[in-house]
């Protein structure tokens, strides 16, 4: 594909030969000729001196170096380099399509009703009274519950399951063992001691356009719904706790975990491995920082970070202060020393 090509098709301005050719993408380390690849972060700024790319997709500040033995390196600028090079990995890249076809090895029940266009591969299973709509595909070994009812262009990893009477909307994408509908985590204990098991009656409700990748668990309500919003992503082996809700394009990263009726806004983002304990909300447009522990509700735009959570520039000053603990206890220590010999000669 002609560079000036792409130029166009994202809507960046080319300053090279728009006739260069290339054939591929990759990062910008390991990009070689022919390709293109992207500068968003700081740090890899220094990068463009000796990358082996044809061409570099940059913001339209940024100032470019390059070795003078090498090539020269044409510069697409962009609103958005991160975005415009996840949209060039398309121009380059078609993913596997799946030809409408059941395989002999599914076993598909009477009463359940599968849209035109399906491809259902081995292993599947489909129980009775499963709704799925047009043009899914159910890769290999995925599981479909009694009653379940799920929209079009539906695509489910091998793996997949998708319990009962649990609602899922279009243009959903299930990972590698993703588990929708599983029983939340509910007993209550007895006199004896023993842990008493609360039927998990409820469902989850997975809204548009959401992504749940490998290993990720949202759990069924113990009564009424968990609900995922339209557009949210949630990474590997993230927990949705039972009755929690998460909203509309909101971001959850690796090894989040929500405990039950946890409230999560609309454009939130938590980073890997926050947990967050029952019953509180993060409210819309809020950021909780990787590793943090959230036990209380949490502002609208706000930054969180810590364990227990607090407000960012909270936090730094509580980090600043853990780091000068070993002057301050050397400097208590001298002190004391003081205030003893102080002591001692008064006395005497």
């Amino acid at each position: 594909m002609k560079l000036g090509e792409i130029a166009q098709k994202l809507g960046c301005k080319l300053e090279g030969d728009a006739q260069a050719e290339i054939h591929g993408v990759a990062g910008i380390e390991s990009a070689k000729a022919g390709e293109l690849t992207f500068v968003s972060n700081r740090r890899y700024r220094q990068a463009t001196r000796t990358t082996r790319a044809s061409a570099v997709l940059v913001a339209h500040d940024t100032a470019v170096e390059r070795e003078p033995s090498l090539p020269p390196l044409a510069l697409l600028r962009s609103d958005d380099p991160y975005l415009d090079f996840a949209r060039a990995i398309g121009f380059f890249y078609v993913p596997p399509r799946y030809a409408p076809s059941i395989h002999p090895t599914a076993v598909i029940a009477a009463s359940a009703q599968i849209g035109a266009g399906a491809h259902v591969g081995p292993y599947c299973f489909v129980d009775e009274g499963a709704v799925i709509g047009r043009n899914a595909v159910l890769h290999s070994f995925v599981a479909i519950y009694r009653g379940a009812r799920i929209g079009d262009d539906f695509f489910a990893h091998a793996h997949a399951v998708v319990r009962e009477n649990c609602r899922i909307g279009d243009r959903v994408i299930l990972q590698n063992g993703v588990v929708v509908g599983g029983d939340g985590f509910g007993f209550a204990k007895q006199s004896d001691g023993r842990w008493y098991k609360m039927l998990q009656s409820g469902i989850a409700v997975i809204g548009d356009d959401v992504e749940i990748q490998a290993n990720a668990c949202v759990d069924r309500a113990t009564v009424g719904e968990t609900r995922i919003g339209n557009g949210a992503k949630l990474d590997d082996l993230v927990l949705v706790g039972h009755g929690s809700t998460v909203g509309e394009n909101t971001l959850l990263c690796g090894q989040v975990g929500l405990a039950g009726s946890t409230k999560i806004g609309n454009n939130c983002m938590l980073a890997g491995q926050v947990g967050c304990s029952g019953h509180l909300s993060v409210n819309d447009g809020a950021i909780v920082s990787a590793q943090s522990g959230v036990h209380g509700d949490v502002p609208p735009g706000a930054l969180y970070s810590g364990y227990p959570a607090v407000e960012n520039r909270e936090w730094l000053k509580h980090s600043a202060a853990v780091h000068r603990l070993p002057e301050l206890t050397k400097t208590v220590r001298q002190l004391e020393a003081e205030i003893a010999k102080l002591k001692s000669r008064v006395g005497t």
